[in-house]
């Protein structure tokens, strides 16, 4: 019998399994990577695009032209595409970010042949009616309005300029870019950017030969001509360092502090991790302990390297009232120094590296993350051994490995300080 009084055994993760891609390539050299796993007679189609020639003259054009594509095409409109995905019990959505635009479908696999020629029709042929379009620049100007309005959000894009510069990465949304948007535009960017050539293809779930032939039949005689070019990012980050946004009758701060690092595809961001993880990255992290549970200032503080394309950022985030301000920043650099300057006890970081190797585990749950996890390294020129390289540096850092990283990436005189409210 199960004595309830006993604490179960603790074993500690030794390695993590993650399912293996394997690769194929259509007739028109698309590459489609197939990561079969699952019982459930369910798949995920994925269509993937990189951005190509942001604009600043008309920097909402891939955007915009990504959340319409569902809108409508030469032979159905809008209503039609959603009544025909919603009859078969699929979801369709479309996803943009920095650096790719996706195309997605959720199907079952008995109606894969039904569905699949819907998602063509809107990779091939979406049209952008002007009266959505209008509709779309209306509400999402409404939208920036609000938001303008919430000191969080005038935080984050105020430190992604300052961080960036005016491109892709740090450009600050005005209402008036929605005014440039018109179907012409739209539609030339919709044939640059949605081009076999610029298209990789991710099936994951329960596939088998019935959905990869269909796969090739709909796709494989895909062809454009038309010339595009991957976007180039020029980085220019701001000199001043020291940025403080008013905000009347505001009862608390919105604070965004961080620097320029490095992204995924550095020998030491796998080590950077788990010194973030220490520091902001969950919920028993020094700032956490130090600044809400401690000094109650907040009700959450967190920091993070974010990783994109062509850039990487360190960011601490949070917000304190107004009274407060200048406190928390002073914890925030007494936290940071003391990771400079005092070895994490074992027990500390024994725990975060549990934590760390916990959470890779609980992420995989289904062939859906699985394919995810491949993503995340594919785009960067990266493969498997990244995550092998990742749990290795989890399991055998020291707390004097940290210790030098914190000393060679954190210097608090060169972060920058953006403070709304």
């Amino acid at each position: 019998m199960l004595d309830r009084l006993l604490a179960p055994s603790f074993k500690q993760i030794e390695t993590i399994a993650i399912l293996k891609t394997e690769k194929r390539v259509l007739k028109n050299n698309i590459p489609v990577f197939i990561l079969n796993a699952g019982e459930q007679d369910l798949v995920r189609v994925e269509f993937i695009f990189k951005n190509i020639q942001w604009d600043i003259n008309n920097p909402l054009l891939a955007s915009t032209t990504n959340a319409m594509l569902n809108d409508g095409t030469t032979t159905k409109t809008g209503a039609q595409i959603a009544e025909q995905i919603d009859f078969y019990g699929a979801f369709f959505q479309t996803e943009y970010g920095y650096d790719h635009a996706s195309v997605t479908l959720f199907t079952l696999n008995k109606y894969v042949t039904d569905t699949l020629p819907i998602v063509k029709d809107v990779l091939l042929n979406s049209v952008f009616p002007e009266k959505d379009l209008k509709t779309f620049s209306h509400n999402n100007q409404q939208k920036l309005t609000i938001n303008l309005e919430k000191n969080d959000f005038v935080a984050r894009r105020e430190f992604n300029n300052v961080l960036f510069g005016d491109n892709l990465y740090g450009y600050k949304t005005q209402a008036s870019d929605f005014d440039n948007l018109n179907t012409k535009t739209l539609k030339a960017y919709f044939n640059k950017a949605y081009h076999p050539q610029n298209c990789t293809i991710f099936l994951s779930g329960k596939v088998d030969e019935e959905l990869y032939n269909s796969i090739e039949n709909l796709f494989g005689n895909w062809e454009s001509t038309t010339h595009f070019t991957h976007n180039k990012i020029e980085l220019k980050p701001n000199i001043e360092k020291n940025y403080f946004i008013k905000k009347s009758n505001a009862l608390q701060s919105a604070i965004r502090l961080g620097i320029p690092s490095i992204n995924r595809t550095h020998p030491d961001f796998a080590a950077m991790q788990v010194l973030n993880t220490v520091f902001g990255g969950y919920f028993g992290s020094r700032l956490m302990n130090n600044i809400r549970e401690d000094k109650g200032y907040t009700y959450g503080i967190n920091s993070g390297n974010a990783t994109m394309a062509q850039a990487g950022y360190f960011v601490i985030a949070t917000e304190v009232g107004i009274d407060v301000r200048q406190a928390t920043l002073v914890e925030i650099e007494l936290e940071m120094n003391r990771l400079k300057t005092e070895l994490i006890p074992f027990d500390e970081l024994t725990l975060v590296k549990n934590y760390l190797m916990g959470s890779l585990l609980g992420s995989l749950e289904n062939a859906f993350s699985h394919a995810d996890k491949f993503k995340a390294v594919y785009f960067y020129g990266l493969d498997y051994d990244y995550f092998d390289s990742f749990i290795e540096t989890v399991k055998t850092i020291t707390a004097e490995d940290l210790m030098k990283l914190a000393n060679k990436y954190w210097h608090w005189e060169k972060f920058y300080k953006v403070i709304v409210g």
